[in-house]
Parts: C-alpha cells; sequence; structure tokens
C-alpha cells in the first residue's frame, strides 16, 4: 500500500514538472491535474477489469477456475486478483469434496435395505431412495416437494405424522400389498434440524409370516402332544382307581403303549425336521445304492400293509438296474419312506401301491410313487408339504401320521436338488414322485 501511494506521488510529481516546463506557475497546477486524472482513469481501466473477471468467476458453476482468463494487472490489482484466484481454487476444491461426500452419502443411503425419505418443515418430500419408491410407490422425481400424505393416504399414517409423537412406528400396507399378498412396512419417523424429518421404512412381511408360522406352530406340537397325553392320564387315572380285569387292564395298556408311540414318533418328526434345517448341504461324493433304499421301503411298507389292512394291499416295487443316489443315507430313506407309507395309510384295504425308482432319458432319476387311494382334491394340494396340514384329522390320527412327513420330504428334496411333484385326483388316487438332478444320480456301469 505504500509503494501504491509512492507511485501516485510520484505521477503526480511527474505532471507537476511537464506543467511548469511547458507554462510555468500555471502549468504547475494543470500537470498535477492531469496527471492524477490520468492516475484515476488508468486505476479505474485495472478495477475493471478485475471486477468482471471476479464476476465471471463467481456466476462460474464449473468446479475447476479457468486460470487461461486471469488478467495480468501490475501493483496491488495483480496481487489482489493472485489472492482471490487462490481463495476461488480453495473454494472450488472444498465445493468438490463437499460434493463427493455428499454423493457418497447419497449413495450410502441409496443402497440401504430400509427405504428412506427426507422431509422438510411442512412433511414435504425432499429426497428419497430406490427402496421408498418401492414401499410407497413414489417417483424420485416427480414427487420431490409434494407433501407425504398426499401420496400415503392410509389413515393410521396421517394419524401418525398428524401426533408428532414419532417415539414408535407405525404399520400399514405397501404400495405393492395385494389380498392375495399382503405387503405390510414398518415406518417410523425421526426429527431433526429444523423441524424436518427422516422417515424409514422397512418391509415386515417376512418378519410377520415367520411371527405367524412361529404361533401356529407352537400351537400345533402343543395341540398333537397334548391329546396323547390327556389320553395316557386318564388311562393311568382309571389303572389307580379302578380294580379292572385282565382283559380291560391289557386293553387300556395297549393304547396307552399306542399314544406313548404316537408321541415318541411327533418328538422323532420334530427332530429330524430340526436336524435337516440346521445340517450344512449334503455333498456330491457320498454315494447311496438306490437297491438297498428300495429294500429298506419295501419292508417297511409290507409290514405296515399288514397291520393297517386286513387283506393286505396290492404293493409292488419296480427298480431299473442297481444306481446310485449322491446324499445323506438316512435323509434319503428317510423321504423315501414318508412318502411309500404315506400310501399305505391311505390306500383302502385291497388298494394298488406302486413304487418305482429310474433313470430317466436325460439322466435324472425319478422316484415315484402311486396309489388308489381316495385322491386329494386340488385346493389342498399347494399346503400339503406345510407342517402339521391335514386333509383328514380324524383319518390322520387314526392311521398314526403327525402331519410332518410331507414337510420332512420337501426339506430332504430340497437339500438334494430334487423337485417334488404331487398329482392327484379326487376319487382316482394319487401320483408322489421325487425327481433328483443327473449330478446326483449315476448308473451301475459309471460307478
Amino acid at each position: 500500500m505504500i509503494n501504491r501511494w509512492f507511485l501516485f506521488l510520484v505521477v503526480l510529481m511527474v505532471g507537476s514538472a511537464i506543467g511548469f516546463w511547458a507554462a510555468a506557475i500555471d502549468g504547475l497546477i494543470v500537470g498535477c491535474v492531469v496527471a492524477a486524472m490520468a492516475w484515476l482513469t488508468l486505476d479505474s481501466l485495472y478495477a475493471r477489469r478485475f471486477m468482471s473477471w471476479l464476476r465471471d468467476e463467481l456466476a462460474n458453476d464449473s468446479t475447476a477456475t479457468a486460470t487461461d482468463l486471469i488478467p495480468t494487472l501490475p501493483g496491488i490489482w495483480g496481487l489482489a486478483t493472485d489472492r482471490v484466484r487462490r481463495l476461488l481454487v480453495r473454494r472450488d476444491r472444498l465445493l468438490k469434496e463437499g460434493q463427493s461426500r455428499l454423493d457418497e452419502f447419497l449413495a450410502a443411503m441409496q443402497a440401504s435395505p430400509s427405504g428412506v425419505v427426507l422431509l422438510d418443515a411442512q412433511d414435504r418430500i425432499e429426497w428419497c431412495n430406490q427402496m421408498a419408491t418401492e414401499h410407497f410407490g413414489f417417483d424420485a422425481r416427480r414427487d420431490v416437494l409434494q407433501h407425504v400424505t398426499n401420496l400415503v393416504r392410509a389413515p393410521a399414517f396421517k394419524s401418525y405424522m398428524a401426533s408428532n409423537n414419532f417415539s414408535h412406528d407405525v404399520v400399514i400396507a405397501g404400495s405393492a400389498s395385494a389380498p392375495g399378498r399382503p405387503v405390510n412396512l414398518s415406518v417410523h419417523a425421526h426429527a431433526y434440524g429444523a423441524d424436518r424429518k427422516l422417515l424409514l421404512s422397512r418391509d415386515i412381511t417376512a418378519v410377520e409370516l415367520a411371527e405367524a408360522m412361529r404361533r401356529d406352530f407352537v400351537a400345533n406340537v402343543s395341540h398333537e402332544i397334548r391329546t396323547p397325553l390327556t389320553v395316557l392320564s386318564g388311562f393311568i387315572e382309571t389303572l389307580q382307581t379302578l380294580p379292572l380285569k385282565q382283559p380291560e387292564r391289557e386293553r387300556y395298556l395297549a393304547l396307552m403303549a399306542q399314544q406313548s408311540q404316537r408321541m415318541q414318533t411327533l418328538v422323532n418328526d420334530l427332530l429330524t425336521l430340526s436336524r435337516l434345517e440346521g445340517s450344512p448341504q449334503p455333498g456330491g461324493n457320498d454315494w447311496v445304492s438306490t437297491h438297498s433304499l428300495m429294500a429298506q421301503c419295501e419292508q417297511e411298507t409290507r409290514a405296515l400293509s399288514v397291520l393297517l389292512a386286513p387283506h393286505g394291499h396290492n404293493i409292488v416295487f419296480d427298480v431299473d438296474p442297481i444306481s446310485d443316489i449322491a446324499g445323506v443315507q438316512n435323509e434319503l430313506y428317510s423321504a423315501m419312506s414318508n412318502l411309500v407309507t404315506n400310501a399305505v395309510r391311505y390306500t383302502p384295504d385291497a388298494g394298488a401301491i406302486h413304487v418305482s425308482w429310474k433313470i430317466l432319458g436325460d439322466g435324472r432319476g425319478e422316484f415315484r410313487v402311486k396309489d388308489s387311494g381316495p385322491g386329494i382334491a386340488p385346493e389342498h394340494l399347494p399346503r400339503l408339504t406345510e407342517r402339521f396340514y391335514r386333509i383328514d384329522r380324524s383319518r390322520s390320527r387314526e392311521t398314526g401320521g403327525t402331519g410332518l412327513g410331507l414337510a420332512i420330504v420337501k426339506h430332504v428334496a430340497q437339500r438334494h436338488g430334487a423337485e417334488l411333484q404331487i398329482e392327484s385326483v379326487l376319487g382316482q388316487g394319487s401320483c408322489f414322485s421325487m425327481t433328483f438332478p443327473a449330478a446326483r444320480v449315476r448308473s451301475s456301469q459309471t460307478a
């Protein structure tokens, strides 16, 4: 700054000297004024160039400063230009870093498995991620600055937002909810900033379904165990209090043994299901002989047929040349045995049961059980593999079924990559088949 005043004084002295040389005393004043005007004019020109450049730079939205347009100015204006340029470069760098962090933050919220909606003080949508658009049916561009309650019209949600009590969540139906496939959302609002709100949504359909299945499972197990326990306790009380003859005692003890066996079967099936769900997938290097599996199934089937049918059943086992299945032997036997024994239980006396194993043309292996039983109505077929699902509960209990057999079959099939198919015509019998992939089947020649 001192140099600037010194230069200004030098210009005035030069102008005064030239004026004095030209016109003596009168020229002295004129020369001084002309020099001052020339100085101010040139300084104004530099100031104008500086301000024009600064205006263009401040209006520039790009993140890079156009250094090739920086004016070359002398003196203090050049110094000011250089310092402002440095500030602008620093501003651009900070803006770029801030934008990068904002993009990363938005990308993180975009990848969130929960729906995220940012609301302003008037509950208008400022931003939402992709999951929120799926949950609520928003359009990320069209619905910006729209009131959220105009788009989400569930009465429970409107009351929740109007109450300003966000200590809990609210459950509403999602935009994709349908009568046959309900979708439930848990929505929780969080206040932040100046009356702004962060809206989080989470699809809890699977959680509620699992909870309902858990409740049904506990209720079914309790019911299945309570029935034989009631029978046992009644017989025990009878044996303790009444003087019974030997035939009556033997009959009561036989019924008690039957109910005890029923409870034991139920517990064993529950343990089997638990083991199937908690154990790792079976490998492809442990081979099990289909001849051995079919022999075990045939022995069990014929023994059960003698117990349940006075005249027996017409049972045929049709097995292709010896082959192997890659998997766990006890699991495969459990699944095949359940299908065969179900056919025996539900096929009437003297009915026909055909069990077969064969290798298909594409290398897959098919285990098939066909019976001449009463058949199954179409509305029951999709639910047959559910735990404890029964078409006729009284019939199932009479034959000793637990309602878990087909659930076990489904789990074994899934673990071995097999496809379980159920075909049935009411009054004409049923056909259950498990088709194993070619990678898990080999013939005796391959072995």
